[in-house]
């Protein structure tokens, strides 16, 4: 009885042991290994349009996979071995009334441009639903394109609850315009995690597209969602590699627009500035001043939040908010207006933004 009290858990250790082992290898050999620079995936293109209009209209929004809605929780907060009563995926219902309210969202407001994070198109997280094709729904004749920045076969969290892993993802940037851009391309950003934990973690990207102008210049517009969960030195390589991008552009002559999750604030801006008092153990990093010159502008509302700390539902004066969801212009783009669109994280944990600009001749 007493060699048999000692062999169950030697039992037990050897079959974690054997998962983990199986965990490992089918995430290094099915590892996601994007290349540089990529076309995006491209739907409902048509004949390239010149841009003629005076005023153009932006909204970016981090649509949280439709799966962290108002009611949602997200256990990853709270660490990767156990979920600790939080929700893995928030219910089928869930779901299906967050895509439904962006596709709304997107049906009652107009917008030249619709900047979308986290869109998915084949996730268990999200029960498969193809987001893109829900929200293009929405605006059928918009063009509209996806570069995937989150593809791995078996997400294998919360690690001591395999019976209920994350599982399968495929999710990344949806990019829809009024206009069809002349091109459109996936950049894969620079840094990665140590293995083991990159093979489970986002390939992050910037989803770019160039848009002729009559003036005879291009309006070239990035789509952003930069890393989270790291020590900030890939923002750092991410930010590097961005201002390149930009500034080769606008040094062309063109409009530079970039609107994304940033997941960092702008210059300046104190992460606490909605609750002051008591931060509930966040921080949030800002963007560095000296990223980009002077004559350049980022563009925010500074009285709406647009992120929501996810490691309980949201509830209102309670829950840690912060703003991480902006745009940024070059100096040949004039901002006429911008807006926060408070719609108390009902169907994301974040919030869209608005933007109205003009292009300086």
């Amino acid at each position: 009885m007493k060699r048999l009290f000692w062999q169950i858990p030697v039992v037990v250790i050897l079959i974690f042991a054997g998962y983990l082992f199986w965990v490992l290898l089918q995430g290094t050999s099915t590892d996601f290994k994007p290349l540089q620079k990529v076309p995006v995936e491209a739907f409902h293109e048509k004949q390239v349009d010149t841009i003629r209009d005076s005023v153009l209209t932006f909204i970016s929004w981090n649509a949280g996979y439709g799966g962290l809605g108002a009611e949602s929780d997200f256990f990853f907060d709270s660490g990767a071995l156990l979920s600790r009563g939080h929700m893995v995926r928030s219910p089928r219902k869930l779901v299906e009334k967050n895509i439904d309210g962006m596709e709304q969202f997107m049906q009652q407001t107009k917008s030249d441009f619709f900047l979308l994070q986290e869109v998915d198109r084949s996730s268990k997280r999200s029960y498969f639903a193809d987001m893109l094709d829900s929200v293009h729904s929405a605006v059928p004749d918009y063009y509209a394109s996806f570069a995937v920045n989150y593809k791995v076969q078996r997400v294998p969290v919360p690690l001591l609850e395999p019976w209920r892993v994350y599982g399968k993802v495929r999710s990344g940037l949806g990019t829809l315009s009024r206009f069809n851009p002349s091109q459109g391309f996936r950049y894969q950003l620079p840094g990665s995690f140590s293995w083991p934990t990159r093979i489970f973690q986002l390939d992050r990207c910037v989803a770019m597209h160039r848009y002729p102008v009559a003036n005879g210049k291009e309006l070239v517009v990035y789509n952003i969602h930069n890393s989270a969960y790291d020590d900030g030195s890939l923002k750092v390589q991410q930010l590097d590699f961005l201002k390149r991008l930009f500034m080769e552009e606008y040094e062309q002559g063109n409009y530079v627009v970039a609107g994304g999750d940033w997941n960092q604030c702008p210059p300046y801006f104190p992460f606490n500035t909605f609750r002051p008092e008591d931060t509930n153990g966040y921080s949030q990093e800002n963007i560095p001043p000296e990223f980009l010159p002077a004559d350049w502008q980022w563009i925010y509302d500074p009285r709406v939040p647009t992120n929501r700390k996810s490691r309980d539902p949201y509830e209102p004066g309670e829950t840690f908010v912060t703003l991480i969801d902006f745009f940024l212009i070059s100096p040949n783009v004039q901002a006429l207006a911008v807006r926060g669109l408070d719609q108390q994280f009902a169907f994301s944990d974040h919030q869209p933004v608005y933007m109205e600009i003009s292009l300086k001749r």
